[in-house]
Formats: C-alpha cells, structure tokens, sequence
C-alpha cells in the first residue's frame, strides 16, 4: 500500500476560472494555475484608442468643399490646418502628375517604357487579351484608364500579352506585371484572386497600397474607403427597412385573416 504522501487526491474543481474562496485556496497551494488576466481592460483600451484615431482623422479624404460645409461644426483653427494640408497635397499631386493616361507600348519600347523607366518610379503594365470575348480583360482595361487618370504621378502601360510575350496563353489575360527598380515585384495572373469580373477601383487602390506606388493614408484611397463603407451602410440599412416593412404587411395581413 502506497504511503498517504504518494496517494493522489482527487480535488473536486467546478470552474478554475470562478472567482471563489475554494479556487484561491488551490492556486494558493499550486493546485490550479493562477487565472488568466481579464481582457476586458484591454479590450476596453483599444476601443478607446480606435475612437481616438477615428476622431483625429475624421477630416482625412474630405474635398476643400467638404471641409467648408464643416465649419459651423468643428473648430475654426483645426480646419484652417486641414485646408491647408489638402491644398498642399493637392499642390504636391499636380506637380507629380506627369503622365495622366495609359502608355500603349509595343515590344521594342518595353525595355525603356517599363524596365528603365521603374529606376524613377514603379510602373504597371497590363498585358491584354486579344480575344474580345475576354470579360475580366475589358474590365481591367477600363480600370486601368481610371486609374492612371485618378493617379498622374504612377505610370501605367498597356500592350498585347501575344505581343510582348510570344504563345502567352490567352487563358492567362489580363495578367498585372508591377516593376521597380528595373525588376518585377508583383505579378498578378487573371482578376480571379482580387474580384474577378467585379474587380473595382478598391482592389487597384489595395494593389497600389501593398507595392508602395501610395500611402495607404493618401486622401484619393481614403476617399474611396469611405464611400464604399458608406454605401455599404446605406444597403444594409434598406435592406433592414424592407425586411422590416414586409414584415408590418405581414402583420396587416395576419390582422385581416381574423376579421374574416
């Protein structure tokens, strides 16, 4: 018979989370482990640091005549200081905005259109389809014309994947090629993994952000942001209002069943 110090003992343990007077004697003893911090301050930290953020940058994005329909709103001095942050950008912008539309290239160019031309800038080429059948290629085409319109500081270049890259299968098309510094740093085969034939100016802003071509800060992507954000509230809030109303015309209807 095993000697009482080599006997284990069966402790009765609800809950080792519980806050009682029988758990504290157990951690006490090493029985259970100490219990775990409680996230709620964390949590709570972090909402209020999120809502600090969202408060200073509230105006990020927001157009001159935007700010000017603010002012009986916020303080006349803090939206002085964004007046002139926006108009600075905006100045910045222009002075950057060397290219302003799409670069049709052929073969012999490519090499100074795009490999050269990346040492002072990334560039975007867009090898197209030449089928055209190809939805997702017209798509990225009319894309790409917004965006080099929207962005005239970024090059953007456009030619036939058959003609750049002899037998490149038409399967493949559109295809992004993303060049810096003379070398190809993102490669991005059909819309397929970005949206598809529903592939829109965010997913180009997402693409532009995760090269370094702009800040993810930069008032054309934040802009965007947020009207997409907000069109997304605006569908959700009638989809609420038309669940919502077919259900008092179910009610009515209910109602008139039992004067029959």
């Amino acid at each position: 018979m095993a000697a009482p110090a080599d006997q284990r003992i069966a402790v009765p343990i609800d809950d080792p989370n519980a806050d009682t007077e029988w758990n504290d004697i157990l951690r006490k003893h090493g029985i259970i482990p100490e219990k775990p911090p409680s996230p709620t301050p964390m949590i709570e930290e972090a909402i209020l640091e999120g809502r600090r953020i969202a408060h200073e940058n509230r105006l990020e994005g927001k157009e001159l005549d935007e700010l000017d329909a603010l002012e009986d709103e916020e303080d006349e001095a803090f939206l002085e200081q964004y007046r002139q942050k926006r108009m600075q950008e905006l100045n910045n912008l222009t002075k950057k905005s060397i290219h302003g539309s799409v670069y049709p290239i052929s073969k012999p160019d490519y090499a100074r259109e795009v490999t050269e031309a990346s040492n002072n800038g990334p560039v975007f080429v867009n090898l197209t389809s030449s089928l055209g059948t190809n939805i997702e290629s017209r798509v990225l085409s009319e894309l790409w014309r917004q965006a080099a319109k929207e962005y005239g500081d970024i090059k953007f270049c456009e030619i036939r994947a058959d003609k750049a890259i002899e037998n490149y299968p038409d399967r493949n098309c559109p295809t992004i090629l993303v060049y810096k510094n003379g070398d190809i740093v993102k490669q991005i085969v059909t819309l397929v993994t970005i949206g598809g034939v529903r592939t829109s100016m965010l997913q180009i802003d997402n693409l532009l952000v995760e090269v370094g071509a702009i800040d993810a800060k930069d008032m054309r992507v934040v802009k965007r942001r947020r009207a997409a954000e907000d069109a997304k509230d605006d569908k959700s809030a009638a989809r609420g209002g038309i669940k919502n109303g077919n259900v008092r015309h179910a009610r009515v209807d209910d109602d008139d069943d039992d004067w029959d």
